[in-house]
């Protein structure tokens, strides 16, 4: 059976979201991030499972404290970039929440593979 519940994509909150508007009018690779980061925000307003569910072990501590998440997914982007969310919901409406996008050794700092 289809999900009906209604679904919306929101930054989690006013700095990642203006984080995301300076890329639009930025240097040709931040224009193409914004891009990229807007397909990733569409493809979630269609469907919050878009991403890769991320196993509970590798949570970094920062997004439990700062964001209470009790899950967590990321997509890949182009040229090593990672997007990651959060999905909260109910039985009316689902909301993924961006949390953040970073490099590949951005990300490989906050999961802490670097230090491994």
């Amino acid at each position: 059976m289809p999900d009906s519940r209604i679904k919306s994509v929101i930054f989690a909150d006013a700095a990642i979201l203006g984080a995301f508007e300076r890329l639009k009018d930025g240097k040709h690779e931040e224009k193409e991030l914004y891009s990229q980061i807007d397909e990733v925000v569409k493809e979630l307003g269609k469907n919050p499972d878009y991403g890769i569910r991320l196993p509970r072990k590798i949570w970094p501590k920062f997004y439990i404290r700062k964001y209470g998440v009790n899950n967590l997914w990321k997509c890949d982007l182009p040229q090593g970039w990672r997007l990651v969310y959060t999905v909260r919901g109910n039985s009316i409406e689902v909301v993924s929440i961006i949390l953040e996008w970073f490099d590949h050794a951005a990300y490989e700092r906050r999961f802490g593979y670097a230090e491994r």
